[in-house]
């Protein structure tokens, strides 16, 4: 006999394996977390300078089954409690999703409970209802992490339109090459950081690309080839090269454009909210930047804590929450996609 279920107050286990990050979480009406279990494989990856995906997906398998049974003990609840089950389906490593989805359609199988499939992009925007309870739709939403740059109009909770994106490399994907170029270790964002506070971030001048004003679409290879050239040239000359400033410079260049455009996504969209969210959400200049870009024209920024701008499943299990109050959920057949689109249905 299925049990009784208050669709408001209910409990959703998520899966997040979209690269590597193992994570587990249990969140209830869709808004408060029990519990949010991650286990990182950054120190594997380090001596790699980045991410390994077939690496990435081995240590999945060894630790997605750990890491829910951790989810569920934490939270004090069992499989048996849990209404529905969410996970990341795309996008991100095909064979590190895999592995999640998998695991997700197993319990979700064995409990006998709907499945949702959660688009990764979709999850770093909710976020910020885990981390504001005041937050409502709409808004504008910046997402910047190593895979994606984007700025997205959030209508509704399921009603979201895509207004621009990278056309080459992500933000955070450039903060990372730029870092391994100096020697820094990976990952290179929160490096760069805390290298370009005691740095000069007016020394050198780097380019700004599609920095027009109307256009929500941005570019960042050029900005990493300047960067790496004005290192080659320094090098070739002989030349000192002062790193703070080169990562001051640098950071500053990427914070202007994000900036400009996440504002003007403010005044397209006619909202008095703008949401930050994603890895590159915790870099300290990029929320500086924007607080006091906000402030000037009367908008209310949101972002979350640094534990809830990396990748994580406490986010995927409040998307999942409002994807299972509207009925958009999955059958078993849901397969790993790993370039879904913003808005597609699985």
């Amino acid at each position: 006999m299925k049990k009784t279920i208050n669709k408001k107050a209910a409990i959703i286990l998520a899966l997040e394996t979209s690269c590597d990050e193992t994570s587990a979480a249990v969140i209830v009406g869709g808004r408060k977390i029990l519990s949010n279990i991650i286990s990182s494989q950054i120190p594997l990856h380090r001596k790699f300078g980045g991410v390994v995906p077939e690496i990435a997906s081995r240590k999945h398998i060894e630790n997605v089954i750990p890491v829910v049974d951790e989810a569920l003990k934490s939270a004090g609840v069992t499989l048996l409690d849990i209404d529905a089950i969410g996970v990341t389906y795309g996008p991100g490593l095909v064979g590190a999703l895999l592995v999640g989805v998998a695991a997700a359609k197993a319990l979700a199988f064995a409990a006998d409970v709907p499945l949702i499939g959660v688009n990764h992009l979709e999850g770093h925007m909710f976020a910020n209802f885990l981390a504001q309870p005041e937050l409502e739709p709409p808004f504008a939403a910046l997402v910047v992490s190593g895979g994606h740059t984007s700025l997205i109009h959030v209508k509704d909770y399921n009603d979201f339109a895509l207004l621009g994106q990278t056309r080459d490399d992500a933000a955070g994907e450039a903060f990372d090459k730029i870092a391994r170029v100096m020697g820094l270790p990976y990952p290179g964002g929160p490096e760069i950081d805390k290298l370009a506070k005691s740095g000069n971030k007016e020394a050198i001048e780097f380019p700004r690309a599609l920095a027009v004003q109307g256009s929500f679409e941005f570019s960042f290879s050029g900005l990493k080839s300047a960067v790496l050239n004005y290192l080659n040239s320094a090098k070739l000359r002989g030349e000192t090269v002062n790193n703070a400033d080169v990562a001051a410079s640098f950071q500053k260049a990427v914070t202007d454009v994000l900036t400009n455009k996440a504002l003007d996504a403010t005044e397209f969209c006619q909202v008095k909210q703008l949401v930050l969210a994603g890895g590159v959400a915790a870099n300290s200049a990029l929320k500086a930047a924007l607080a006091a870009e906000c402030s000037k024209k009367g908008i209310k920024l949101f972002y979350p804590e640094p534990v809830l701008c990396t990748d994580n499943a406490a986010m995927i299990g409040c998307r999942a929450y409002y994807q299972y109050m509207a009925g958009k959920v999955s059958d078993l057949y849901l397969n790993a996609v790993p370039s879904v689109k913003l808005g597609s249905s699985f």
